[in-house]
């Protein structure tokens, strides 16, 4: 094998530039945003309206107008966790075997650009676009509670929005980086968009059924340990992972996230909400899991594409 010339990084700057532009540009990407920014909108809107009459009672508000509802516009949190990986799943369904159908993946490794400095490029230009429009709809939350609660955030309530922002963005990666492991693994795009949306449906619906069955089977009649035995397996699931982090952060008094016992709960003072670092603590399990999902699919992805024949 012979050794790299050069730095390992040549080209990142412009395959990142590429795919960025690729993605702000296509049409796909264009619709999804105007989805997520009319869905969302509309729930935000929805939400400070019900809220207003709260003002002088609630004293995280900002937070709230990410989780309240009201039938039958679903919260702020809820079409994320549907929109979310949808966006994730089509910046990379096709992020490699585009190249195969296009027959231009070998013009492109002809020039002086190594392996996984393409692959580094595109993760980079969707995890861009990506912060790009969360950003853009954490702006617009922040702007419709001061135009219509007219009350500023205070600085707890922007660190946990932010948190929210991060918890968000890395659940999007990870259904990107599985999406893009797919497009890798099967060179037919439609192929790997079918196994992305129906990885993301068994995760969404057929697995809290199985986690719930398998927990029975285990407890053998015990109610607590069939709690706790769902509790870990529920855990799996990206989107019980996404709920349980953006709930706690966003609302302050969850003190605790799975199963609870009675003598647990002495000396805890129900209502009162947790300091920020708390909360903080309390979500770092589900933040961790998502940073080695998103580190180990990538892996996955990138070890194959190293090795695979790439002439057609």
């Amino acid at each position: 094998m012979s050794e790299r010339e050069g730095s390992a990084l040549t080209g990142l700057r412009v395959v990142f530039a590429k795919e960025l532009q690729d993605f702000t540009r296509s049409i796909r990407m264009i619709v999804l945003t105007l989805l997520i920014l009319l869905t969302a909108g509309t729930s935000i809107y929805v939400a400070a309206k019900t809220m207003k009459s709260y003002v002088d009672e609630d004293s995280f508000l900002l937070l709230s107008l990410f989780t309240s509802s009201s039938n039958p516009i679903p919260s702020f949190l809820s079409l994320m966790s549907f929109l979310v990986p949808l966006t994730g799943i089509a910046l990379g369904f096709d992020a490699i075997s585009k190249e195969f159908q296009d027959r231009t993946l070998g013009r492109v490794l002809s020039q002086p650009i190594y392996r996984d400095v393409l692959l580094f490029g595109k993760g980079l230009g969707s995890l861009v676009a990506m912060a790009l429009v969360l950003l853009a709809l954490w702006l617009l939350v922040i702007g419709c509670a001061m135009l219509f609660l007219g009350v500023p955030p205070t600085g707890e309530q922007i660190g946990r929005a932010l948190i929210f922002l991060l918890i968000t963005l890395l659940y999007g990666v990870l259904w990107f980086v599985i999406a893009m492991w797919f497009s890798i693994l099967f060179r037919q795009s439609a192929t790997s968009a079918l196994v992305s949306i129906a990885l993301w449906l068994f995760f969404m619906i057929f697995w809290p059924i199985i986690a719930q069955l398998i927990a029975y089977g285990v407890a053998g009649g015990s109610q607590v340990v069939a709690a706790r035995t769902y509790s870990v397996l529920s855990r799996f699931s990206p989107y019980v992972l996404y709920s349980e982090a953006s709930i706690a952060i966003l609302n302050p008094t969850t003190r605790s996230l799975g199963v609870v016992l009675f003598y647990q709960m002495q000396g805890a003072l129900g209502g009162s909400p947790l300091p920020f670092g708390q909360s903080l603590l309390l979500i770092w399990p589900q933040l961790t899991s998502f940073v080695a999902a998103i580190i180990l699919v990538f892996t996955l992805g990138y070890a194959k594409f190293q090795r695979m024949e790439i002439r057609m």
